[in-house]
């Protein structure tokens, strides 16, 4: 039986790094307000909404590398991704040098994708593009359809076979 095995990868390329995604404890939002700052506060009342599930990213040694928040919507048959950020080695809106890692958006939409299954919404996820640069990649790179936002950010949703490509990645 196939299960699922997340990854990043190291960005000079040179290896794959197994993680762990596991329930963000109050120390994980902690350290977003330490140095060096993430650019959104964990701790805000917004993302400590009762509503939304929040993991953590860690790699094998527990250096936190991405924060994740979902809403799964039942009603709705699917999971949205409310938030995702990277530590701030790795957040490409943040680093003014490369990347510590990369892979980490694939990998926790492919959370993202897994929450929705275990939830029987299908595989469906939806989320939002915070820049342009991102909606052109969830487009070009994961076959995200875009759905209408009115007015609001940008909105996408990965659904069927694009979803599956994303998440049997992590299938061992």
């Amino acid at each position: 039986m196939a299960r699922f095995v997340p990854f990043i990868i190291k960005t000079d390329g040179s290896q794959n790094i197994s993680v762990k995604i596991v329930r963000m404890k109050k120390s994980d939002a902690v350290q977003t307000e330490k140095e060096p700052v993430w650019q959104t506060s964990w701790l805000s009342d917004y993302i400590q909404d009762d509503a939304f599930e929040k993991y953590a990213l860690k790699t094998s040694n527990g250096e936190l590398v991405a924060l994740a928040a979902y809403e799964i919507l039942e009603n709705d048959v699917m999971v949205h991704i409310t938030y995702i950020e990277s530590q701030p080695e790795s957040n490409p809106t943040i680093v003014g040098h490369s990347k510590k890692y990369q892979g980490i958006g694939r990998v926790l939409i492919a959370y993202g994708i897994k929450l929705s299954i275990d939830h029987e919404c299908g595989g469906t996820v939806t989320f939002e593009a915070k820049v342009p640069e991102l909606a052109e990649h969830y487009v070009r790179d994961y076959g995200a359809c875009p759905l209408p936002s009115f007015g609001g950010a940008p909105r996408y949703e990965l659904s069927g076979e694009a979803a599956m490509n994303i998440f049997v990645i992590y299938l061992k």
